[in-house]
């Protein structure tokens, strides 16, 4: 079983933003260290506490930081953008970094109304466009198009040796059928998801149509952990992500991801209490014994290739010993 990161770049309330970005770069380097197939960071837009809004800027750094591990956004949020500048990026970052380098999609804004109208015109236009928008996108990379495409003749200069691997980004049913009736890998959002994802990722696969004959259908789950020495701890450790979850679902939360003594006197109402008992049936939390068994039953029920990671956590520290407790089971880091 492969495992993967996926970085949201959480600000904590006691770092800077670029604070956040350097410990972003160590985790990639921790990463490749411990044996993680790939590392991908998420684009976000005025969001308070999440620094990365720019995962092409972020990935020349960290590919210049780090050999061997793959790394990709998690998503570029398509609809924001032509698909001839997205290819033209990572085809650039493929040229300096061969064979490492994943270009995940995504449909959704990323950010309030008001940070999607700064960016983009006729947002909702574009999402209904995305069919259209993918298949271009996909001509880019692969340096393709049908001869009487009217961008025949465009390339997406410089053309990597090996082009970047597209990937569709979802936790829908309408995602998972788009990746497959393109021919793309598929990445289901089961931490941000109240769908049936084995449904979906089935549907993924039987609607799967190969763009070349090399092409397999190719899935992969994302999953938030925490995991520590002890399940209270690992539970301790997640109050800090949930209250944060809270503060931001009542337009508070500026400060970034809450210190665990701050998390613990935070007063819930009720309804907010119910709320967190819900993130935690969401969540694999626990020691390195349960987060590896939980971990291998979704490997098991969702039949994915591959499952990937999101972990936020107040301390650097305990992001980086959660990542290598789980590599201490599943990937065999004996370091």
């Amino acid at each position: 079983m492969r495992i993967s990161i996926l970085d949201q770049a959480p600000i904590s309330s006691n770092q800077t933003a670029k604070e956040a970005l350097q410990e972003s770069v160590n985790l990639a380097m921790l990463g490749e260290e411990l044996g993680y197939t790939r590392y991908w960071i998420a684009e976000h837009h005025d969001l308070s506490g999440l620094a990365c809004s720019a995962p092409e800027v972020m990935l020349s750094y960290i590919g210049a930081n780090t050999t061997t591990i793959r790394i990709g956004s998690g998503a570029v949020l398509l609809p924001h953008y032509k698909p001839y500048k997205v290819a033209e990026v990572y085809n650039l970052l493929a040229t300096l970094f061969p064979g490492r380098i994943d270009v995940g999609i995504g449909r959704a804004p990323g950010g309030s109304a008001e940070a999607t109208n700064a960016l983009s015109e006729n947002f909702l236009q574009q999402v209904w466009r995305m069919p259209t928008t993918v298949k271009e996108l996909l001509h880019f990379l692969e340096n393709d198009f049908p001869k009487d495409h009217p961008y025949a003749k465009v390339k997406a200069e410089p053309i990597p040796e090996i082009p970047p691997t597209p990937w569709l980004l979802g936790t829908s049913k309408k995602s998972a059928i788009l990746a497959g009736e393109n021919g793309m890998l598929y990445n289901f959002g089961m931490f941000m998801s109240d769908s049936d994802g084995v449904q979906i990722v089935q549907q993924y696969k039987d609607a799967f149509v190969p763009r070349k004959e090399r092409h397999k259908p190719n899935t992969t789950l994302t999953v938030s952990v925490i995991c520590a020495e002890t399940t209270e701890k690992a539970k301790e450790i997640a109050l800090s992500t949930q209250i944060w979850s809270i503060q931001k679902g009542r337009g508070e939360g500026n400060e970034g991801v809450p210190s665990i003594e701050d998390a613990k006197r935070f007063l819930l109402t009720e309804e907010e209490t119910m709320a967190v008992e819900k993130m935690n049936g969401k969540m694999i939390i626990g020691n390195s014994k349960e987060v590896s068994k939980k971990i291998n039953e979704l490997h098991e029920t969702y039949k994915v290739d591959e499952i990937m990671i999101v972990t936020i956590t107040h301390s650097p520290e305990d992001r980086s010993n959660s990542y290598k407790l789980i590599a201490s089971e599943l990937l065999g880091y004996s370091g």
